[in-house]
């Protein structure tokens, strides 16, 4: 900035524009409250159905999104324009005083031609000390404009970056003043530098590396300028070297680096989350690095030649954070395209595709894992990013690959976690504040993860390999559809659902999944879990408000209560066909996999998380059951249910057994299933004063959830071979 320019300075123009600005922020925290309080409120409550309940409930939530991203952003560009104007009046109204006491000491200063200036003395014969004079005037001027000059150029700087983040709509970036966005743009340059030298790295600069990382892991504008100054091949080539100098670490070294590893990983994702042209091309060149043999010149090996694939790289700094789904999409085409190359059967050459080369040397993951294996980490990316796993599993023969390559591998759990969110429409960790209505890609693929677990010849093996704890949250959440097919046409005014395709479960394939996942504990724990949840929830609902179901509450209740004998009759018989129970320490496992299943339920109820069995029934006319952000779901009959299904309500008699916490005999298990509902119907009766009589209505609740029991003996003989008596 010139001398001129800023001496004479009029910023009017700059305050007119924070002005509108301020006017501008003013207006969209009116419309975000509406679009949060109003639109999206009442799009949560609406009862919708078909592609409304999915698409039209999802644009409206993406919409009232787009308004909190507008303010947050038109606040940031507000609040550094105020800033930039407020010290470019200090710095100029500096300068003015500097000048007029540099006059009074005989100095003057004029400006020249092409914006510099010259401090002379004016007087002659010139007074003592004027040398000094003259320079020290001319030192202090420098020194002010040099600072003005920073103010307006980082300002600049800022504001165009955050106008960059996004292609389209807004970037939602936030900051209190231009002083903190340019930190975190300086924080970045300085970061790339130590970063292309990772062996040089002491102890204390790694622990400052990991500590910026740590503070900026969530700010676009550092995530993106990190990643880009350090170059898609840059990133890939610092965590190889970076893994090759720590390899073997143990103890506290190998904690830290452990934790170490998130926060890169966390950045990144962060990054993929900038539309500025600078990181689309480091999406693009990453990802066309993926085939690239990565050695590293960090450690010394003789006669290495084999370091680690891109893919590989890319994937092991995957497993936190959310990454942006069309890169992930980009991806994900290019990495299973690899991973189902080999020949033969799907999944079978998984394993020895990235395992096969005994002379790589390289552990891309600090801890258990070595990082070999690219479909683990870019199954954690998934597991995050509802969008992008649905988006990958809509692929009937990339799901098949994925989840036979199970069987051959150790990436079931990764693929489990992909799964839920695939399905659910909510990433792990994700904290939505309302239902997640499954849509229909998201139906079919549930329905196809089922069909193939309800294949006679190995279908269950997947459920031992370790999926089984993700089949059982995955079947809790789709308790309603999983309702409608056991129950049949004629039901649907009953079992109360958001899905977009409600109807769309095979009853024999559902049959069989709960059979084969039920004889898993934790898959078992979370059947039992969401169904009760559900069969609490839809009896609320249909007691609250009697018009849901022109048969009236009373045959809803029976229809219910016999949909649970049902299915909970399906699970009994698996458990004592597996024998399980009879083991004191299988009972200890399934106690164990109850409340852990059962506390975090509780958890995601009470942090108002659309997830799993906690929003499973849509809102009604009275409003009792409008999801799990709104009042009247989880403080009420549902939560009481995973109390009881949790802490246990002592039975009487010979067993002396804590509710659903053994299912060591079909009669204990028979029995828990009966109290369990009769007792969710008498909470709704009382809760909402209904004139049902509570003494008939719990032995109809008996009488259904039997003939439902009996008849599971029946649905299951017909649906699956069963041990022999």
């Amino acid at each position: 900035m010139d001398l001129e320019a800023l001496c004479q300075g009029n910023f009017a123009a700059l305050g007119t524009a924070i002005d509108d600005w301020t006017k501008a922020v003013g207006h969209l925290k009116g419309y975000e409250k509406d679009a949060r309080e109003d639109l999206k409120a009442k799009a949560d409550r609406a009862e919708w159905a078909g592609v409304n309940a999915t698409v039209s409930r999802q644009f409206v939530s993406t919409t009232a999104g787009g308004f909190a991203d507008a303010l947050a952003q038109a606040t940031s560009i507000r609040d550094i324009l105020r800033d930039t104007r407020d010290e470019l009046v200090g710095y100029r109204d500096e300068l003015n005083r500097a000048i007029d006491r540099g006059w009074e000491k005989k100095p003057s200063v004029v400006g020249e031609q092409g914006g510099g200036f010259r401090v002379f003395v004016n007087v002659r014969p010139e007074p003592p000390n004027s040398e000094q004079a003259v320079k020290d005037l001319r030192d202090e001027l420098q020194g002010i404009l040099t600072k003005a000059t920073t103010s307006d150029s980082t300002a600049s700087q800022v504001l165009r970056a955050i106008a960059e983040q996004a292609d389209y709509g807004f970037s939602g970036v936030s900051y209190k003043d231009r002083d903190s966005a340019a930190e975190a743009m300086r924080r970045a340059d300085d970061l790339a530098k130590p970063a292309k030298h990772p062996e040089k790295m002491s102890d204390a600069e790694l622990k400052e590396f990991n500590d910026t990382l740590a503070k900026y892991k969530d700010d676009q504008l550092f995530s993106a300028r990190s990643a880009t100054r350090l170059g898609a091949e840059g990133t890939l080539r610092f965590w190889t070297e970076m893994s090759d100098v720590h390899m073997g670490a143990r103890d506290g070294e190998l904690k830290r680096l452990e934790e170490f590893q998130k926060n890169p990983s966390m950045t990144l994702a962060t990054a993929t989350l900038s539309d500025t042209d600078a990181m689309q091309s480091w999406k693009k060149d990453l990802v066309d690095q993926s085939n690239k043999n990565f050695v590293s010149d960090a450690v010394n090996v003789p006669g290495r030649t084999v370091g680690a694939y891109g893919y590989q790289v890319i994937s092991s700094l995957m497993h936190h954070g959310k990454y942006d789904a069309e890169f992930l999409d980009a991806y994900g085409k290019q990495l299973l395209k690899q991973d189902t190359a080999p020949a033969g059967p799907p999944g079978i050459g998984s394993k020895n595709l990235w395992h096969g080369d005994n002379h790589q040397l390289t552990d891309l993951v600090f801890g258990k894992d070595d990082g070999r294996d690219p479909l683990v980490g870019f199954m954690d990316a998934l597991s995050h990013d509802s969008e992008a796993a649905t988006n990958a599993f809509d692929d009937k023969k990339v799901l098949e690959h994925v989840l036979e390559s199970t069987r051959y591998t150790d990436r079931d759990t990764s693929v489990g976690r992909a799964l839920e969110a695939a399905v659910m429409g909510v990433g792990v960790g994700e904290k939505p504040d309302g239902p997640a209505p499954h849509t229909a890609t998201q139906v079919g693929i549930m329905k196809n993860v089922m069909h193939m677990v309800a294949q006679p010849d190995g279908g269950s093996d997947l459920v031992s390999k370790g999926l089984g704890d993700s089949f059982g949250n995955m079947a809790s959440a789709y308790m309603p559809e999983i309702s409608r097919a056991m129950a049949g046409k004629g039901a649907e005014p009953i079992f109360l659902t958001d899905s977009a395709l409600p109807d769309g479960l095979d009853k024999t394939d559902v049959t069989r999944f709960l059979y084969e996942v039920s004889q898993d504990p934790d898959g078992r724990a979370g059947i039992i879990l969401g169904q009760g949840v559900y069969t609490s929830s839809l009896m609320e609902a249909h007691v609250s408000d009697p018009s849901l179901y022109d048969g009236g509450p009373a045959e809803a209740i029976r229809t219910i209560s016999e949909s649970t004998g049902v299915i909970q009759g399906i699970v009994g018989h698996a458990d004592a066909d597996e024998g399980i129970s009879a083991e004191i320490a299988g009972e200890k496992e399934q106690n164990d996999a109850l409340k852990a299943k059962g506390d975090s339920m509780k958890a995601l109820a009470g942090a108002a998380i659309g997830v799993g069995a906690v929003a499973l029934a849509p809102a009604t006319a009275a409003g009792s059951l409008a999801g799990a952000g709104a009042s009247g779901y989880f403080g009420g009959i549902a939560g009481m249910a995973i109390d009881r299904l949790m802490d246990g309500q002592q039975a009487q008699g010979a067993t002396d057994r804590a509710l659903y916490q053994t299912g060591r005999e079909l009669n204990d298990h028979q029995a828990s299933a009966q109290s369990q509902t009769r007792q969710s119907a008498l909470d709704a009766i009382e809760k909402h004063g209904s004139d049902l009589p509570p003494q008939s209505t719990g032995n109809q609740v008996r009488d259904a959830v039997n003939d439902g029991w009996v008849d599971s003996d029946s649905i299951l003989e017909d649906a699956h071979v069963r041990p022999a008596a």
